[in-house]
């Protein structure tokens, strides 16, 4: 009985997932670098599906595409409930992530310009616009109620417009073609979703099985597919009632368990994947992992805050609730946190030239540990201050 109440408090525990999670970072690393490494790299390059509706793809492929579109689902929910009902109902609040973002991509993709500019790295200028979405918001997550709720929505926002950002700069620049026959019938199931929520379905299978469609189409259109987890969790149908509870806020409660303690496991597992090699602690004292670990680290802090802080002293946007600028500072480092989709970008850049591409992958993970070990601390640190002054003063 004790036991079973462990367990239970145990995964209901908002630190719980990110404690999992980095946890499964350090596994998968240390496979990587065992005599385990090969067959678990070869299990990750396992085919499965069939070719009959071209869904023969390697299991890292279906981790990544698949069971990350889940994810997206689940945070496109949460995000869709705050616009309606919660912290991002009003303007000021909800224009503040996308600024942000847009801000957070500039500034780094220009730190790594200024040191990379000229040279044969000069086209891996995408690499630290992007924030990995999963590990930024599993540490805050693991803060629980010294960050801000406020906070962690504001972050998972633009994480979100952020990754938006990245897949299309990856769709224009490092794509070799889009396939705008499936990008129509990609488009062609958004409007049949939007009509099912105009005509007020309810039960989830109407929007399921058009997802499923959704992520095929995107899939197959050249984009990444998991756009299409967000594109479906803004159709599903919500509303402002206290007293009944809408289907968005039905899938949301389903799907936490299994992405938290499941889905995000297992990309973790996959995506850590990372052998070090000889070379690889030389490459970040050059020009190409400054501009890497400069532009997730001091580029994210500098671009999301500059453009927050022009745009609410222009009285456009505001602070997330309950928040200061020292927070904002710290949700700015966890920002830094690119690895999964810097390192994706990082393989376009550098096709054919592995060891660039292992410097990358390097460079992309030390940065991410100090931006997510940093912004941690800091928060941490402002949250403990603010409870001990609530004591005081209580």
């Amino acid at each position: 009985m004790l036991i079973t109440e462990y367990f239970k408090k145990f995964l209901h525990s908002s630190q719980s997932s990110g404690i999992l999670l980095i946890l499964c970072v350090l596994i998968s690393l240390f496979i990587a670098n065992s005599s385990l490494g090969v067959s678990f790299q070869n299990l990750l390059d396992t085919h499965i599906g069939t070719e009959i509706f071209h869904l023969n793809y390697p299991l890292s492929i279906w981790i990544n595409d698949g069971l990350m579109a889940i994810f997206f689902l689940l945070v496109g929910l949460e995000i869709k409930r705050e616009i309606v009902e919660g912290e991002l109902s009003t303007f000021k609040s909800a224009s503040l992530p996308i600024i942000a973002a847009i801000g957070g991509m500039i500034v780094p993709a220009l730190i790594y310009y200024f040191f990379n500019h000229g040279t044969e790295y000069a086209n891996g200028w995408a690499i630290p616009m992007a924030t990995d979405i999963a590990f930024s918001l599993a540490i805050i997550s693991m803060l629980g109620k010294r960050a801000p709720l406020s906070l962690k929505i504001f972050l998972a926002a633009l994480a979100i417009v952020d990754d938006l950002g990245a897949i299309m700069v990856i769709a224009i620049f490092y794509t070799d073609q889009l396939h705008w026959d499936y990008l129509g019938l990609s488009a062609a199931m958004v409007v049949i979703l939007i009509l099912l929520n105009f005509f007020k379905f309810k039960k989830h299978i109407f929007y399921i099985i058009p997802g499923l469609f959704l992520w095929y189409f995107m899939h197959h259109s050249g984009i990444h597919a998991t756009i299409a987890g967000v594109l479906l969790a803004f159709t599903i149908p919500t509303n402002t009632s206290t007293t009944e509870i809408s289907p968005l806020e039905k899938l949301e409660q389903k799907l936490h368990l299994p992405v938290n303690f499941l889905i995000m496991p297992i990309f973790a597992l996959a995506n850590t994947n990372i052998t070090f090699k000889d070379g690889m602690v030389d490459g970040l004292f050059s020009n190409f992992g400054y501009g890497i670990i400069f532009g997730l680290i001091i580029g994210k802090i500098i671009g999301i805050n500059l453009f927050s802080w022009i745009f609410i002293k222009l009285k456009i946007s505001s602070l997330p609730d309950k928040s200061s600028w020292s927070q904002m500072l710290g949700a700015g480092l966890l920002a830094g946190i690119g690895f999964t989709m810097s390192i994706f970008i990082g393989l376009l850049s550098f096709k054919g030239h592995p060891e660039i591409q292992d410097e990358a992958k390097f460079a992309i993970l030390v940065a991410s540990a100090i931006s997510g070990f940093a912004g941690f601390s800091l928060l941490k640190y402002i949250g403990k201050k603010k409870e001990n002054l609530e004591e005081t003063e209580g």
